[in-house]
């Protein structure tokens, strides 16, 4: 689904932190939407999670950097990171150039997979999300004009 100029994949959950799920066997991989990516600009750094480290649904699990951004990642399900993109110490811009492929962040077990659904799914409640997110910022820039 293409929203404004802003790509979200149709197999992907997503949350109002701007970080996607995917499913892939009993994993939840995770990152950022390429809504973030492209409003925070280059990243320059990326702070991953441990391996094993348990996290908690809606919880910051890691973090980023941009030249203009701080950021923090949360975590859509609860359950222990078991696999992280160590690519991303060493290039960074995996995130900017691939946000849903090369540039994921983590691998969660979920201990409760049924957290999904608690996530939203391209389609209409996605869509006026992501709309009032650039009405929000449009505005935020006019008023620091």
């Amino acid at each position: 689904m293409k929203i404004g100029s802003y790509e979200f994949p149709d197999d992907l959950y997503y949350d109002a932190h701007h970080c996607w799920a995917r499913v892939e066997g009993d994993l939840v991989v995770t990152g950022i939407t390429d809504f973030a990516q492209k409003l925070a600009g280059d990243i320059v750094y990326v702070e991953i999670p441990s391996k094993g480290r348990k996290v908690e649904q809606g919880a910051p699990y890691a973090s980023m950097e941009s030249g203009k951004w701080v950021g923090r990642l949360y975590a859509p399900v609860s359950g222990s990171i078991v696999a992280v993109n160590e690519s991303l110490e060493e290039d960074t811009s995996l995130v900017n150039s691939s946000p849903y492929g090369d540039g994921w962040v983590a691998k969660i077990k979920p201990s409760d997979l049924g957290q999904l659904a608690t996530l939203m799914k391209t389609g209409p409640k996605l869509e006026e999300f992501i709309q009032s997110e650039i009405a929000r910022i449009e505005k935020e820039k006019t008023a620091k004009k």
